[in-house]
């Protein structure tokens, strides 16, 4: 049992060791922080707050908690191993290397979170849809993807806000805008920026030609309250209008909606989901100062690039992955390589294996 309690202690010093990257300390000091907020008289008062700062609360001691147990299991099972060592009980050898299997598994699965090193990873995400040219084969696409979001969302347990919504003519979306909230969040979801591809035999052709459709998906994190991006007031454009979605009296009967347009950059957002148009207008603002900050985050980037002397390949307009439904089945990521032959798998929002391998590919480019 010499070698079984060698590789137990080699786990052991990989579990300490991971825990220090993901500084496990400070989390369990920063969620006994907020529990004592949460006890404070007034909590309550701003609901959505607090609901923040619950869900915080319970993601940080579930993390904590997981890496207590392999923690505190992997030195219940080195005490064991090294009593039946000491004493010549082979008798536990069989048991032990299985729990040892068991435990290593774990902390495989355990350690995907340091990759998440990244400064806005534990944080929200404002994820968005678009269609492509291609007409209602597209905006099926579209929705196609949404769904994909949603249920790998729900999933997650995240929690998800509608911000704006555009249906399509005949079927599908134009385009559609979520909050998505939940720890990791973002670090999860940034993997999907860029192109996606569909080729299938399209359902809205008479002759069941074979179609390619295009989607594009925009993922930024939603920046922390402290984290204030400049935004002058000439430099906005704004429309009022009626809300166009599912919504009763007050949301779709009163100028409610809002768009506003960033006349420097050009970019615009439109947000109808909140019932008055001050609380649309405030959300609407949050995503264009998130969508500057990731514009100015990505120049500063590229510019890095260009001084170490790296290629560059550009974000925006790439087909970053392509799914494949006739005359095979194949989801195949183009930056990592990684593929499978479950797309309905992946449609239905099983996309870990995607983002586990985009991160591991981001941080060794």
């Amino acid at each position: 049992m010499e070698n079984l309690l060698k590789n137990i202690e080699d786990l052991r010093e990989q579990v300490l060791e991971t825990m220090r990257l993901l500084d496990i300390d400070r989390k369990r000091e920063e969620a006994h922080e907020l529990e004592i907020e949460m006890n404070k008289p007034g909590f309550w008062d701003n609901q959505t707050r607090a609901v923040e700062v619950s869900q915080n609360v319970e993601e940080l001691k579930k993390e904590v908690d997981e890496w207590d147990k392999i923690s505190g299991d992997i030195r219940d099972l080195e005490e064991l191993v090294a009593v039946g060592n000491k004493e010549g009980d082979l008798s536990i050898e069989k048991d032990a290397n299985k729990q040892f299997d068991e435990l290593k598994k774990k902390y495989e699965k355990l350690e995907f979170y340091v990759l998440f090193g990244a400064k806005y990873d534990v944080g929200n995400a404002i994820i968005s849809i678009h269609a492509g040219t291609g007409g209602v084969d597209a905006q099926d696409w579209a929705q196609i993807l949404e769904r994909m979001f949603l249920r790998f969302a729900e999933k997650k347990n995240f929690k998800v806000d509608l911000i704006d919504r555009g249906t399509g003519s005949e079927a599908g979306i134009k385009s559609a805008t979520y909050h998505i909230r939940g720890r990791y969040a973002y670090g999860y979801l940034k993997s999907e920026s860029g192109v996606h591809r569909l080729v299938r035999i399209s359902p809205f052709d008479a002759e069941a030609m074979r179609h390619t459709s295009f989607a594009l998906v925009e993922v930024i994190p939603e920046l922390p309250e402290a984290h204030e991006v400049e935004v002058n007031d000439s430099d906005i454009e704004i429309d009022v209008f009626k809300s166009s979605g599912p919504g009763g009296q007050g949301v779709n009967t009163t100028d409610s909606a809002v768009r506003l347009k960033h006349k420097p950059s050009g970019i615009i957002v439109t947000c109808q989901n909140e019932r008055s148009q001050l609380q649309n207008k405030e959300t609407a603002m949050k995503i264009l100062k998130s969508k500057l900050f990731k514009i100015e985050e990505e120049k500063r980037e590229a510019e890095e690039r260009k001084l170490r002397g790296e290629a560059q390949t550009a974000e925006w307009g790439k087909q970053i992955r392509s799914y494949v439904m006739q005359p095979y089945k194949m989801v195949k990521d183009h930056r990592t390589g990684h593929e499978t032959q479950e797309i309905d798998n992946v449609l239905d929002g099983d996309l870990e294996e995607f983002m586990e391998e985009y991160l591991r590919w981001s941080r060794k480019n």
